[in-house]
């Protein structure tokens, strides 16, 4: 108890999370009075980070930052607009399917909003869409970094959960493509009712040189996917091919790489890489701590007695994991709660890991766009300066899409794991 209390006050005051988690262990250690637990405190620390999946973590945030700076995430806007026409609200459809290219190289909703804010919310402003829906669009977009391959969510959970991460992104390609096809029918629906306006119509050169531009940039995200699906290369291997390829098609192709700005990028990259990687250590040591006080198994004796059936199980997590993301991150809740729940989904209800993974990934990211801490959504806020209120009011028909999934791929698992072998 006393240890729990320390987790709450700790969390609430502002500790950072991962200071959070090791404090709380190393209380829980003084509190046992069992000395020999703090020689393996180290071990256990530095552990949590000898996996190799972990390095593609940076790899995947260098990609995005170099996509950003080589000009090559403009292009690919500018590439899905050629395929809509002058349909009505089509400027909203270009910021979907521009996030789920982007989905695939960036991997981070909290940095895809801040990208695609800057991009898209201003020239949907000036092309006559509120300012909050304009927001709240882009935010839902970021909805699929988690989703659609590669993914930080992903990596982690595959490393915490010691499975396959490149089957793990391919779990996530059906789920993905669901939620892309929901927002796209919000947007139609939208756009009927308040009447859009429609997208400028191409001229037959314009659209010729917007794919010409874009077949270089969409080069990136190919390459790093299929050699991952193919099997050529580990999700590691694939992000580092994909930080070289953006360098040279940012360079060379696009002629905006400029080399003086490589410190910056690899600065933000040691410094937000740092954050995670200290989080995914501290949450080894706490994981632990809850395996040795057999937390999953006591966990486990009490869903057994609300229910036998998988699914109902799964309606209770989705339900758990909905409130846990509202107060912390993402990645935190993740790290935290994988090895509470991870064996119990397991052992009592005979859960695919990887269904699993899928379903606990997309549910915390709505914790990332829904109060209070809502870290993407006070992100896209930032930038654009639109009310956090305001957006979510926007954004609600993206998060009842996204509910809506979560529960269709609980009910029917084949819905992640039809294309694993």
């Amino acid at each position: 108890m006393p240890v729990i209390a320390l987790f709450v006050v700790l969390l609430f005051i502002g500790v950072p999370i991962a200071l959070v988690l090791a404090v709380s262990a190393m209380g829980y250690i003084q509190l046992s009075d069992n000395s020999v637990l703090f020689l393996s405190y180290p071990q256990q620390f530095f552990g949590g980070l000898d996996k190799y999946g972990l390095l593609a973590i940076p790899l995947f945030m260098l990609v995005g930052e170099l996509m950003n700076e080589g000009g090559l995430t403009r292009r690919l806007v500018a590439f899905a607009s050629v395929f809509l026409g002058s349909v009505r609200g089509g400027l909203a459809y270009i910021n979907i399917l521009a996030n789920m290219m982007l989905a695939s190289i960036i991997g981070s909703a909290n940095a895809q909003v801040a990208v695609m804010a800057r991009v898209m919310v201003p020239e949907m402003e000036r092309k006559g869409y509120k300012r909050d829906f304009a927001t709240a669009t882009t935010a839902a977009g970021a909805l699929l970094a988690p989703v659609i391959p590669p993914s930080m969510l992903f990596v982690i959970f595959g490393v915490l959960a010691q499975i396959s991460i490149g089957d793990l992104f391919i779990a996530g390609i059906i789920p993905g493509l669901m939620m892309t096809v929901g927002f796209i029918l919000v947007i139609a629906i939208l756009g009927f009712i308040h009447e859009y306006p429609r997208n400028e119509r191409l001229t037959p050169g314009r659209i010729l040189h917007d794919l010409l531009a874009g077949l270089p940039s969409l080069s990136v995200p190919a390459v790093m996917i299929g050699s991952i699906v193919g099997g050529i290369a580990t999700p590691t291997e694939a992000a580092a091919v994909g930080a070289a390829m953006a360098v040279l098609v940012g360079r060379f192709a696009h002629g905006e790489m400029k080399l003086h700005r490589m410190g910056d990028m690899l600065l933000r990259v040691g410094i937000n890489s740092g954050v995670v990687l200290a989080l995914v250590a501290a949450a080894a040591v706490f994981g632990w701590v809850i395996i040795y006080e057999q937390i999953p198994q006591q966990l486990g004796d009490l869903m057994q007695s609300m229910t036998s059936d998988p699914f109902v199980y799964l309606l209770l997590l989705i339900g758990l994991l909905l409130l846990v993301g509202m107060v912390i991150d993402g990645i935190a809740a993740l790290i935290l709660l994988v090895p509470i729940v991870l064996p119990v989904a397991q052992s009592v209800y005979g859960i695919d890991p990887y269904h699993l993974g899928v379903v606990m990934c997309i549910n915390l990211t709505l914790g990332l766009l829904t109060p209070p801490v809502g870290a993407a959504l006070y992100v896209a806020s930032r930038v654009t300066e639109c009310r956090p209120g305001d957006i979510i009011k926007s954004l609600l028909p993206f998060l009842l899409v996204t509910l809506v999934v979560m529960i269709l791929i609980s009910w029917q698992p084949d819905l992640v794991t039809a294309f694993l072998s």
